[in-house]
């Protein structure tokens, strides 16, 4: 076994979204063209400028069983049930160890957080003031740490390779599944189970986002707010969920007859280092990220015939995708099939890596990429063939397609991947 450069592979797939409470249900939405946008009943959101948000399809507490449910954040519920779809999808029939087709120091974790339990940090802040500190719950700490998602689907599935959480606002879950590839070239892991997770959907951060005036307004719409590359477009719209995959090695998972999705060729990384919450309106750090990839990875730009774009619904954010990946990949653009599939979901932030990553090795396996819907003006800004309407088939034989994710503080990461 060569401990570098070994060739990558996703083996399962699992979600919970505003779609669907697994993967089957979120890519049958996609297809579909369904916005999960729903307005927020709660009085809590009631004087709030915003009042929709992609709220799961369905709440992790009637999933899990209600002792496991209340020691766990949101955030780490919706993980928690996306990595046992995925574990299972991969043909894993127990823990690490139990499962005589991988050992426990072979596997690892990178379930990745935007934001963290801040759910948890801010409800528990409302028990202190209201009703004192010996009512503050004694899982607050587990519960409210970032990594808390990433360790608690580490103990799941007894991952001891390591357990790890990027943290790179809504970059983060796309910077794990790129971690994990690098876990398994270097021959740290011959299994890692990656992807992101968030749970934001609370009064003060709907009120911080929309402030910053980064958020849809449109209230009185919710199914059309989130309009990628539309004219019309005013934010970005808030969604909570999970996506998760199963990667390995090429070999691990020939040796014990696993399933193969498509194979993961890496990733590019950059910095805009240009501003904390405004993306640099050249796309140049994109079109940096973008050049990493196809350097690091040998991809050729006629091979790519699909990207899941960030694609958020902000005015600046949009435009400036499209210039980089004009910039990088010339003429070769005009032959990727782009979709916004944050139209329907909503934008997971930390999470959206990681269910965007779940919907592009779904696009590759079926040759099907999702539409983006609410597009009905296209910006003329936006110089690339994007999927309007229903979902269009992609070419057969050898493709490649990738996934974008950006995000605060100027991260982008580009994950690259294709057919087997």
């Amino acid at each position: 076994m060569s401990p570098t450069n070994r060739t990558v592979v996703v083996t399962g797939i699992g979600a919970t979204t505003p779609l669907g409470g697994d993967s089957a249900s979120t890519w049958e939405g996609l297809l579909a063209g369904r916005s999960g946008v729903k307005p927020l009943e709660s009085e809590r959101f009631a004087e709030l400028p915003v009042r929709i948000a992609a709220l799961a399809a369905v709440d992790p507490a009637d999933v899990l069983p209600r002792p496991l449910a209340r020691k766990l954040d949101r955030s780490a519920q919706f993980a928690l049930i996306a990595a046992r779809e995925a574990w299972a999808d991969a043909g894993y029939k127990a823990k690490a160890g139990e499962d005589e087709n991988i050992a426990p120091e072979r596997l690892g974790t990178v379930i990745a957080s935007g934001i963290g339990g801040v759910t948890t940090l801010l409800d528990q802040y409302d028990v202190l003031k209201e009703k004192g500190a010996r009512r503050v719950s004694p899982h607050t700490v587990p519960m409210l740490m970032p990594n808390g998602p990433s360790a608690n689907v580490g103990l799941e599935v007894n991952a001891q390779a390591g357990v790890h959480t990027p943290v790179s606002a809504c970059a983060s879950g796309a910077e794990a599944i790129g971690y994990a590839v690098e876990m398994i070239r270097t021959g740290r892991a011959d299994v890692v189970v990656a992807g992101g997770t968030e749970a934001a959907i609370h009064p003060l951060p709907v009120a911080a986002f929309a402030n910053m005036m980064a958020m849809s307004k449109n209230n009185d719409e919710p199914t059309k707010a989130s309009r990628p590359y539309d004219k019309g477009r005013d934010g970005f719209v808030l969604g909570e969920g999970a996506g998760v995959v199963v990667l390995e090695s090429a070999e691990h998972a020939e040796a014990r007859g696993a399933r193969v999705y498509c194979e993961v060729l890496g990733q590019g990384l950059s910095a805009d280092s240009h501003h904390i919450a405004q993306p640099e309106p050249t796309g140049r750090g994109v079109a940096a990220a973008m050049r990493n990839l196809l350097d690091n990875t040998g991809v050729k730009p006629s091979e790519i015939v699909h990207l899941n774009a960030h694609a958020t619904s902000t005015p600046q954010g949009d435009v400036a995708e499209i210039k980089a990946l004009r910039r990088v990949l010339g003429e070769d653009l005009d032959h990727v099939a782009v979709s916004g599939t944050k139209s329907m979901t909503g934008h997971l932030l930390g999470g959206a890596g990681g269910i965007e990553t779940v919907a592009t090795v779904l696009a590759l396996h079926h040759r099907l990429a999702p539409p983006t819907i609410n597009l009905d003006e296209l910006d003329e800004e936006v110089d690339a063939d994007v999927v309007r309407g229903e979902a269009r088939a992609l070419p057969e034989g050898t493709i490649s397609a990738i996934n974008n994710s950006f995000g605060f503080g100027g991260h982008n990461v580009v994950l690259a991947f294709r057919s087997v």
